[in-house]
């Protein structure tokens, strides 16, 4: 994770789930994929690969009720401060290069190699700097078992939110291309598909304008104040409906590990 994507969420920390939790609906959404995706069973051992506050973490213990606790690991010791404490999860501060032994730094995580059932990454491979983003993804397939399976949540290129022209134009500049990732995936030795997923969000305005205010996306941290303010009077001038809809749509990038033969 680069420096300025850590900082972001050091400073997102306390707000965190009010910014992204949108509805209780969409969480129970995307937890319902999040574990069809990757074919969760009770036995299996998962890691959450920037899991945040564990707002999925938490989910996916209700939903699977995992008999070993799910691997929480996120590198912002902020944003672990505030995982619930629960016999279903274990904390672990750790980045994605890290697990994936790509930058040890001063933390060795103890995960050993073919020792997951599942790995989730989502939205955080956009984190990894370009250059890391191959080796981080080998390593973490490392770490799987055979028949297990790694899934990557991800944006496309381009989203439908509504947010401002420049916000949106930086945002397709920077977002890696899902079949770039894909083909990372298979180059690691897993079998590897992309799926889509999307969701129908509803939201007041006056919410969303104070989620671009709370830059609850890492892109917006790349705005100064005055920036994000005329950017919100530019979304509010082009949507005067009080109500805004709009399809949050998601790459499912799947890759799986090929049995024993």
């Amino acid at each position: 994770m680069t420096s300025t994507s850590s900082r972001h969420y050091e400073r997102l920390a306390a707000t965190y789930d009010q910014l992204w939790t949108h509805s209780d609906t969409f969480v129970r959404w995307m937890t319902e994929r999040v574990a069809e995706s990757l074919a969760l069973r009770p036995h299996h051992r998962i890691l959450d690969v920037g899991c945040g506050t564990g707002l999925y973490a938490r989910q996916l213990v209700r939903a699977v009720r995992p008999v070993k606790p799910v691997l929480c690991a996120d590198p912002s010791a902020a944003m672990l401060d505030r995982v619930e404490p629960t016999a279903g999860i274990h904390p672990v501060l750790a980045s994605a290069e890290q697990l994936g032994s790509v930058r040890t730094g001063t933390v060795r995580p103890r995960v050993r190699p073919r020792s997951i059932d599942a790995i989730l990454l989502k939205e955080v491979i956009h984190h990894v700097a370009p250059a890391d983003r191959e080796q981080t993804i080998t390593g973490l397939s490392r770490l799987l078992v055979n028949d297990g399976r790694l899934l990557i949540i991800m944006l496309p290129t381009q989203i439908r939110y509504p947010l401002f022209n420049e916000a949106l134009r930086r945002f397709e500049e920077l977002q890696p291309d899902p079949e770039e990732i894909a083909a990372y995936v298979r180059r690691a030795g897993l079998s590897a598909g992309i799926e889509y997923r999307e969701f129908a969000l509803t939201v007041p305005k006056e919410r969303y304008l104070e989620m671009v205010r709370g830059r609850y996306m890492s892109i917006l941290s790349t705005f100064d104040a005055a920036e994000i303010d005329a950017g919100i009077g530019e979304i509010d001038l082009a949507h005067p409906e009080s109500m805004l809809s709009f399809p949050d749509r998601f790459a499912f990038v799947i890759g799986t590990r090929p049995p024993m033969r």
